[in-house]
């Protein structure tokens, strides 16, 4: 009777839990998704797509739904065996994937007036020439808290904005989403553009220690150690990164006296002057001569356009703001952060920083709207839905900098993921890694890459496998038209390259 009793109560007790289980389950949100028939034209030829746009629900390592992840897949109809697949998405950390998508990545494109103020609405769409939809599917992902993607169940923003966090959650959705498509045995590349990069290295990474080996992996915009973007009291690094690109700048924008045949030669004059005199006396501190001080100052000027009188009052050392004010002081203008082509009105003359980013004005509104409207047009994506170009809005968004393996000697060191990419470079002797920069991008510097790239601790048969790219353009070199269509000469060939055996 006892054993009857017992039977029992734990019959009920299961019941009541499954019960339980299943009413929680039913409140969770579900994910949508909504189908459309797309197509591009490239090299004269058309591509049909079947595009899906809208939410996956993402599992943790126990099963348990933790979000509903955002995105917009374009597949190809009828593909060809064995046909790579491209994830992308930007940075931020924050920002959603609509820039990659409407400049680079999808079948169509946002037409800007590049490097110019936009004209206001109507703004157009135009067929995306530049993409490489005719070689790769291609899954535009956000991140949660961009775009429709949100936490669900017990998760909640914290388990997602922070380095590790980010790095777990994009890598999960990567693979059940390959296994939700029939998509494991297929080539597979990630591309990230700006903080996108910082978190490729650690995909790259994760995904390589649970079995998912990599292709290739594109660096758009690169950044991998922040200290080359920060300018930190008694850090020489920043300065010497930023120089390059400060020259490349003032070239452009004809501040220099001798530019020299070409852009390519005369940064790789500034590159010389870098290593073998700047950055000497920088790292002499207050301990230079005032010869030498009086001498690397008039070289400034001369890559630079800015005198030497005020390179010597800031001891030879200008942060990027003081730049942007700067160059252009004398006409009321500031340059461009993101691409420095770009030139603004300068709200302040006297102040040593710049207000604002006159590219990031200049595109902006015509990304965003133009965008939306297809997002919820032609992909047909519900109405009811917000789609959130950034997460910097939200209720709680901080993003948590903290890195698994940044900790030397019990202290927190610089936030980096190169120890990340050097992992995966050393296990893996076939992936290959493309890393493209602008000149003009002022936001993630070219030399700082460089600067990256050749310290890591790695033989010369892993680091001949990252190819550097270079471009005429800033940090969304695809604003410019001959750089996208650069963009994709090189990345087609990246992936036909990795696809040999």
């Amino acid at each position: 009777m006892k054993i009857r009793l017992l039977l029992v109560f734990l019959f009920l007790g299961s019941f009541a839990f499954a019960q339980e289980k299943k009413e929680e389950s039913k409140d969770l949100p579900k994910a949508q998704v909504f189908e459309s028939k797309q197509s591009v034209t490239i090299d004269g030829k058309v591509v049909n797509l079947n595009a899906k746009a809208g939410t996956m629900e993402l599992k943790d390592e126990n099963n348990k739904p933790i979000a509903l992840f955002g995105f917009t897949a374009y597949f190809k109809e009828n593909p060809e065996k064995d046909r790579p697949i491209v994830f992308a998405y930007n940075g931020g950390p924050g920002s959603s994937s609509y820039w990659l998508h409407m400049g680079i990545m999808g079948p169509k494109r946002i037409v800007v007036d590049d490097p110019n103020y936009n004209q206001p609405a109507p703004y157009q769409l135009a067929n995306n020439e530049f993409s490489i939809l005719d070689v790769a599917d291609v899954v535009m992902m956000d991140p949660v808290g961009t775009g429709l993607s949100v936490p669900i169940g017990e998760a909640s923003g914290k388990d997602f904005w922070g380095v590790d966090q980010d790095i777990r959650s994009v890598s999960l959705f990567i693979m059940q989403f390959l296994k939700a498509h029939g998509r494991l045995n297929s080539p597979k590349y990630i591309l990230g553009e700006s903080y996108g990069t910082f978190r490729n290295a650690g995909v790259m990474s994760y995904l390589l220690d649970r079995g998912y080996a990599l292709n290739g992996v594109i660096m758009v915009s690169a950044v991998f150690d922040l200290r080359s973007l920060f300018f930190a009291p008694s850090e020489d690094l920043s300065y010497i990164a930023y120089l390059p690109t400060m020259a490349a700048t003032s070239w452009y924008h004809d501040k220099v006296a001798n530019k020299g045949s070409d852009l390519p030669s005369f940064v790789q004059g500034v590159r010389e002057f870098t290593e073998n005199e700047y950055t000497p006396a920088l790292f002499k501190g207050n301990r230079i001569s005032a010869e030498e001080k009086e001498a690397v100052a008039k070289k400034l000027q001369d890559y630079t356009g800015i005198s030497s009188e005020v390179w010597k009052r800031a001891d030879l050392k200008l942060n990027a703001g003081e730049y942007f004010q700067e160059l252009l002081r004398e006409s009321g203008e500031t340059v461009g952060r993101l691409d420095s082509r770009y030139k603004g009105m300068n709200l302040d003359p006297m102040s040593m920083s710049a207000f604002t980013d006159p590219q990031s004005d200049a595109i902006s509104p015509a990304y965003t709207m133009a965008f939306l409207d297809y997002f919820h047009g032609s992909l047909g994506v519900g109405k009811d839905l917000l789609y959130a170009t950034s997460a910097y809005s939200k209720e709680g968004f901080r993003w948590d900098w903290k890195h698994r393996g940044n900790n030397f000697w019990g202290a927190d060191a610089a936030v980096t993921t190169l120890p990340d990419m050097a992992d995966a470079l050393s296990k893996d002797p076939n992936v290959k890694v493309l890393i493209m920069n602008g000149y003009y991008d002022l936001a993630t510097v070219f030399y700082g890459v460089e600067h990256s790239i050749s310290h890591l601790d790695l033989p010369k048969s892993a680091t001949d496998r990252i190819i550097m790219t270079y471009y005429e353009a800033g940090h969304m070199m695809y604003t410019h038209l001959p750089s996208a269509k650069l963009f994709r000469e090189d990345l087609k060939k990246f992936i036909a390259d990795t696809l040999r055996k």
